[in-house]
Parts: C-alpha cells; sequence; structure tokens
C-alpha cells in the first residue's frame, strides 16, 4: 500500500486552501451574469438538479440561497422528466445543475426541459464543454482541474464556494463580500489539526455502524461526511438533521455508539448542545467537529474548527476534517483510497 502523501485523494485535498483562494479572489465574470440575470428577471424560485455529492451541495444551496436571498429552493426529482416524463411547470425559474463531470444525462434532461420551457438555466460543472455545460445558459466552472482520485473532495468544496459566490452577488451586502475575503486564510488553518485527524482515526479503525449529524447550514455537511465515510470506508453511516435524529432514531444510541456531530458556532448553538447531552445521555458517544468552546467541553473526542466562522460559510471549512478523517480511516484499515469498490468517476444514470 503506498503512503497517504502519494494518494491522488490526500493531494486532492490538499490542492483546496489554493483553489478556494482563486476563486474568491478573482473577479467571477459568469456568476455576476447570473447574478444580474437573476435580478432582472425578478427570478424567486431556484430548481436545483444534482446526484450524490452535487447533490450534497445542492443541500447547502437551500438554507444559503433561502437565508441570504429569500429565494424558494428545490431539489429536483430527475425520474419525473427521464421515466415518468411529467416535468413540473419551470415557468420563472432558474433551473441549476450542478455536477462534477456533467454528463449524467438525467441532469442534463432537467436543463434541456427548462430551456424547452423558457426558464434561465446555468450549470456548476468542472467541465464548462459537457453536456450539462451546453443544456446552460450560463456555465459556472469550478476551475478545480482534473480530479483523479474517485471520492470526490475539492469539486465539493468549490461548489460550495461557487454557490457562495453566487449569494453573495446577489444580495451585494458588504459584510458577505469580507466574509468571502477571509475564507481562505480560515481554511489554511484546518489543515494545522491534520495529525491530531489521523489520530483519531486510528481510534473508530474497527468502528462499523454510525450516524452523522447536523442542522441548517451544516445538514449537508452531515451528508456530504457520511457519504464519504461510506465511499471510502465501507462503513454504514445514516446522516441526520438533529431535529429529524430525535424524531426516532436517537433509539440506535446506546453505550459507545459513534456519534459524529458537526456543530460549528452560530444560530444552532443551543439546538446542538441540546442534542449532545440527549446523545450522551444515553452512553453514546459524540465526536464532535465544532468552534464551539462550551459544546466542546462536554466532549472527549473532537476535531476543532477555527474560530470566527460566519455561519453561512461554516459547511466549506466543516467538511475538510470530515474528508480527512474519512481518508485517513480508510488508509488505516488498508484500502486504496483513490479507488474504492463499485466506484465510477463518472457514473450515468437516467
Amino acid at each position: 500500500m503506498k503512503p497517504i502523501e502519494e494518494t491522488h485523494l490526500y493531494r486532492e485535498i490538499h490542492q483546496q486552501p489554493a483553489l478556494i483562494r482563486e476563486l474568491v479572489s478573482v473577479p467571477q465574470e459568469p456568476i455576476k451574469a447570473l447574478a444580474k440575470q437573476i435580478k432582472d428577471r425578478g427570478i424567486k424560485h431556484v430548481f436545483i438538479a444534482a446526484r450524490g455529492t452535487s447533490d450534497n451541495a445542492g443541500r447547502y444551496a437551500k438554507y444559503l440561497l433561502g437565508a441570504h436571498n429569500r429565494m424558494v429552493v428545490s431539489l429536483a426529482a430527475p425520474s419525473l422528466f427521464t421515466i415518468y416524463r411529467q416535468p413540473p411547470e419551470l415557468t420563472n425559474t432558474l433551473v441549476l445543475g450542478i455536477s462534477q463531470s456533467g454528463k449524467s444525462p438525467d441532469i442534463v434532461s432537467v436543463l434541456k426541459e427548462g430551456q424547452n420551457q423558457g426558464a434561465l438555466t446555468a450549470a456548476i460543472t468542472n467541465y464548462p464543454e459537457s453536456d450539462l455545460g451546453k443544456a446552460a445558459n450560463i456555465v459556472l466552472d469550478l476551475q478545480a482541474g482534473q480530479e483523479l482520485s474517485l471520492a470526490a473532495t475539492k469539486t465539493y468544496t468549490s461548489q460550495l464556494t461557487t454557490l457562495a459566490i453566487l449569494s453573495a452577488a446577489l444580495d451585494d451586502e458588504a459584510q458577505t463580500q469580507e466574509d468571502l475575503k477571509m475564507l481562505p486564510d480560515k481554511i489554511d488553518l484546518i489543515f494545522e489539526n491534520e495529525a491530531a485527524i489521523d489520530d483519531l482515526a486510528e481510534r473508530y479503525r474497527y468502528m462499523t455502524h454510525c450516524v452523522t449529524i447536523g442542522r441548517g447550514f451544516n445538514y449537508a455537511s452531515a451528508f456530504e461526511f457520511s457519504l464519504k465515510l461510506k465511499e471510502l470506508t465501507y462503513t454504514i453511516a445514516e446522516p441526520y438533521s438533529s431535529a429529524d435524529f430525535l424524531h426516532g432514531p436517537v433509539a440506535l444510541m446506546d453505550r459507545g455508539f459513534p456519534a459524529f456531530v458537526i456543530a460549528p458556532e452560530g444560530k444552532m448553538n443551543a439546538e446542538m448542545k441540546m442534542m449532545v447531552e440527549k446523545v450522551q445521555n444515553r452512553l453514546a458517544e459524540v465526536i464532535l467537529i465544532s468552534n464551539q468552546p462550551d459544546l466542546l467541553k462536554m466532549v472527549d473526542h473532537s476535531i476543532r474548527l477555527p474560530a470566527g466562522i460566519p455561519e453561512w460559510l461554516s459547511p466549506i471549512l466543516a467538511i475538510l476534517p470530515a474528508q480527512m478523517f474519512a481518508m485517513y480511516l480508510a488508509h488505516t484499515r488498508g484500502f486504496d483510497v483513490d479507488n474504492p469498490r463499485g466506484l465510477n468517476k463518472v457514473t450515468e444514470t437516467w
């Protein structure tokens, strides 16, 4: 087994600070053009088509564009377009496709139907010349370079960052622009904890089941962390909102059951503290990704995030230690982190 530092996955995880710095520091003219069209046309509904990791970027967009831009965001059911052939009404809607490769026919079909109905269409993709890019009025290029590892990492954070820049362009507030400028420096701090993340992964070498929990903006992070654990480590990892978790799945909790909780500082502070207390009362083991001092004191195992992260940008940072944890856990189990079993880089579904 090759050293972890020689894998594509390790390199791509470590490319993310530079890629995000480039995205937020260089003017993104297509994003400005898309924001202008949304404003000029008075669009208040965004219809997102995506799969897998990109679908988790769509979950982030649902909170981001809803909270900051007061837009109604819906996640598409592509089979309505490809199999049932009963697409919804998309008039005066932004139809947004999110896909690393831009090749999946079901996602492309949603944008093509949007064009047929006269909707504004846009694509967020790493390949502007892909079928998805060709079906869009405006293409937002992730500019992430080729992603060689099968598990998506740098394209996911580039998707989140692109969405954050779009949201900031739509609200045109000075504070959101300042928040974006500080993002790369905060990301650099994440990697100072890498050795501790490697050590923590060793503790869970024999873990077979766990849950990942987040809420609000980091609902997306719970799903993406779960996906990385499934893809890379073959762990049965179930993602939940903290609210949904307490409506039944909390019954899973017993002594030693691992619960990974993503809880950066923000409006969910009190909610996440209450949830951690409930899980600990059932003697489960909480592993916390957070920068909340009061919450960090409550647990024995944690990954500390930098202080001063605006909640709306926290999913871009919070997923980085989750990616590293999944990578190191897979490596300590002797798995090929670049080629997880059963996966293809491009998955075409209809």
